[in-house]
């Protein structure tokens, strides 16, 4: 059973602490640093499994033109504790002491060609992104992130509107693609296709395993970073804004429609 809180003291920080070296095998946030940011505004929300620290969520207080957001930096599970859905958990709690403190917005961000984030970020919680950022965290180090440079979605996670409550879309059928997927000695080539116009949907394959690709091939991982990085810079900058990934067979595809589309209750992204 797990069992979810937010969590302020010191001792569960360095538990935090400890889980993060395990996660992303890099040094952890400074504990001086996290121990403020709870108290200022912040939210750090600890899954635990029989009294052990098994997942974490990390954010602190933003602002911008007039608001205040929280800026959800970390979400991290213990590897024998993954696909157990807790980082959804984790999420839905986060949401439920956000709105409690007064938010009305979490922003974070993902590398797009991970589908496992994209799913849940998009499709199970209803995030948004019309926000591409190149190489956001400049060349990392860690296990998860060398080698390629860290190109980030930045998604807007409107949690008190109509938008999060409401099913994804699924209208394929009005899709049009901008990229197929071949396979080349095992591995998925990437060929863009089309541009983008004014259609009411578009669709972009990624990879169903990045991580893998990378350790496979990480020439072609390479190519995936820089072709993609064009087609989903062009689609923001045209109105659009990916809202789900459909996940197939062979591959997952993002979907993308114009954010005046949605139920954002007037917020703009």
């Amino acid at each position: 059973m797990i069992e979810l809180r937010e969590l302020k003291q010191r001792d569960e920080l360095l538990e935090v602490q400890q889980l993060e070296q395990l996660v992303w095998d890099m040094a952890p946030i400074p504990l001086h640093q996290t121990m403020t940011a709870v108290k200022h505004g912040g939210l750090i929300i600890g899954a635990y499994s029989q009294q052990q620290l098994v997942g974490f969520s990390y954010g602190f207080a933003g602002y911008t033109e007039g608001e205040a957001y929280l800026c959800s930096h970390m979400l991290g599970i213990h590897p024998e504790f993954r696909s157990q859905k807790i980082g959804e958990r984790l999420k839905e709690y986060q949401r439920k002491v956000a709105l409690e403190k007064g938010y009305h917005r979490i922003i974070w961000t993902y590398d797009p060609l991970e589908s496992r984030n994209a799913y849940l970020n998009l499709t199970k919680l209803r995030g948004i992104c019309s926000t591409y950022i190149e190489n956001c965290y400049g060349e990392m180090e860690d296990g998860l992130n060398k080698g390629l440079p860290s190109d980030r979605f930045e998604i807007h996670w409107y949690i008190d509107t109509p938008h999060i409550s409401t099913e994804p879309t699924r209208n394929e059928r009005d899709a049009v693609s901008l990229g197929s997927i071949s396979w080349e000695e095992d591995h998925p080539m990437f060929y863009p296709t089309g541009e983008v116009m004014d259609a009411p949907v578009y669709t972009l394959p990624i990879p169903k395993d990045f991580q893998s690709l990378k350790q496979q091939n990480p020439e072609l991982a390479y190519a995936w970073r820089i072709q993609t990085r064009a087609v989903f810079q062009e689609l923001f900058a045209k109105g659009y804004c990916a809202t789900e990934l459909v996940q197939g067979q062979d591959e997952n595809r993002y979907l993308f429609v114009k954010q005046s589309m949605l139920s954002l209750g007037g917020t703009p992204l």
